[in-house]
């Protein structure tokens, strides 16, 4: 009994915390590190965040959209894998193959030749970009 009048502070304390990891959990980058990482606000004329610290950046911003990545050589196959992705359909343009995938691990996307997009590959002669919904800017 001498700890109740303290018991209220705890159950906010237990909740506060747990909304801040679930906060942090969401915040969470899609990809792991390569040698670039963007976040997209917005829309397809989104401002594009270059950044070393994705996890930061996300817990900052409430109006991220989308982000994407950049690795040396082809690994396609792995991050196909590891989002348990299905091709929907392919392009190629520039000497770039882009394929554009779903994954039931990345949640929402965007409709795309009839198709529900949201992890988008690109491989070039030697580097792989990989992004959710979509890749934006240059790759």
């Amino acid at each position: 009994m001498r700890f109740a009048r303290f018991r209220p502070a705890g159950i906010l304390l237990s909740a506060l915390l747990a909304v801040f990891l679930l906060w942090a959990v969401y915040s969470a980058p899609v990809f792991e590190m390569g040698s670039a990482y963007e976040l997209y606000t917005g829309t397809s004329s989104a401002e594009i965040i270059r950044t070393d610290m994705p996890a930061l950046a996300k817990l900052c911003r409430t109006d991220i959209r989308g982000e994407s990545v950049r690795y040396e050589g082809d690994c396609a196959a792995r991050l196909l894998e590891k989002f348990h992705a299905e091709v929907c359909f392919s392009e190629e343009a520039a000497g770039v193959v882009n394929y554009y995938c779903y994954s039931p691990a990345l949640g929402h996307g965007i409709l795309l030749n009839g198709h529900l997009i949201n992890l988008h590959i690109a491989v070039g002669a030697e580097y792989t970009a990989a992004g959710t919904p979509l890749i934006f800017g240059g790759y």
